[in-house]
């Protein structure tokens, strides 16, 4: 007769743990981290916010009253902010809401157009400078050739070269571009060879090579890819700092000229007479420019931190 088998009353044995494989958090890519990362920062958003809106009234803001930028009327000049010139008028009568909007538009383009030169001519340059390096007698000479073109360039004064172009060339919205991105990509070009430096002696860098792939194939499919982060990152301050140049040499007379407006011939025109009282024509322009700086400043600050995988949860 078989024995009963006894059981520890202490014993008990083990279930099976359904919960072990189940996933807690699904993974997430990585621009989906970069996104999640960039929402939780609340200063990065109300600055991204800023951009659109800014933007948003750029394009639609002229047409939300029946006035032009350029509608001159002697009877409403200086006329202070009210239900029908939301922002007053200026000495000839003309409405600064349409003209605040009309300026945004010229600002906005010239800084993200010349930002965007800025990047093709930066990333190119520096990406052949930083995968030639190293690389042979003939690859030294030429990233040597071409640091010393940027130490002169970069030792120059930035805003110096800029005015001493407009002052050469016929003033205009199509000068100021060229002005701004004759030297503008220096510092996008520092910093992609820098980082070209770092990542061309990596692994997939030399089994590319090894497998045979071409200096084109290997810089714009493996090497400038992998910097772009950076390269966005530095693009989000290159355009506020156009904006800012573009104000600067309006502010001297050396931007676009009269009628057309932009911000920085605004506020040359509102500096004038802010003792006599008339303190819109001054500040709405220096609003503008003061947000579009510190919008772009605070989101590319975000977008840096999210790029960041050591600053990831």
């Amino acid at each position: 007769m078989a024995m009963e088998q006894r059981v520890d009353p202490l014993f008990r044995p083990l279930t099976k743990n359904v919960q072990a494989n189940v996933i807690a958090r699904p993974s997430l890519s990585n621009g989906q981290q970069v996104i999640r990362k960039l929402a939780k920062n609340k200063l990065a958003m109300l600055g991204l916010f800023i951009i659109v809106a800014l933007v948003a009234m750029a394009i639609i803001g002229p047409s939300l009253v029946p006035y032009s930028y350029s509608d001159q009327s002697l009877l409403t000049k200086n006329q202070p902010v009210s239900s029908e010139h939301w922002f007053g008028t200026d000495e000839l009568g003309r409405d600064m809401f349409a003209r605040t909007w009309y300026g945004a538009r010229i600002s906005l383009t010239i800084g993200v157009v010349a930002a965007l030169i800025d990047l093709v001519i930066g990333v190119t340059v520096g990406g052949i400078a930083g995968y030639m390096a190293g690389r042979g007698k003939r690859g030294d000479r030429i990233d040597t050739i071409i640091m010393r073109i940027i130490e002169v360039l970069y030792g120059l004064p930035y805003l110096l070269v800029v005015i001493l172009l407009m002052v050469v060339m016929e003033p205009g919205m199509l000068t100021i571009i060229i002005a701004l991105s004759a030297t503008g990509w220096v510092g996008m070009a520092r910093l992609v060879r820098g980082q070209i430096l770092q990542l061309k002696n990596q692994e997939f860098i030399l089994a590319a090579q090894v497998l045979g792939a071409k200096f084109n194939r290997i810089l714009l499919k493996h090497l400038i890819p992998n910097t772009f982060g950076v390269i966005i990152v530095n693009l989000t301050f290159t355009i506020p700092s156009a904006i800012f140049a573009e104000s600067f040499l309006s502010f001297l007379g050396l931007g676009v000229q009269a009628p057309v407006a932009s911000w920085g011939t605004m506020t040359n025109d509102g500096l004038g007479v802010i003792l006599t009282g008339d303190w819109w024509r001054l500040f709405f322009p220096a609003l503008m420019i003061s947000l579009v700086m510190f919008a772009f400043n605070v989101f590319g600050d975000g977008l840096q931190d999210a790029l960041d995988p050591r600053l990831r949860d």
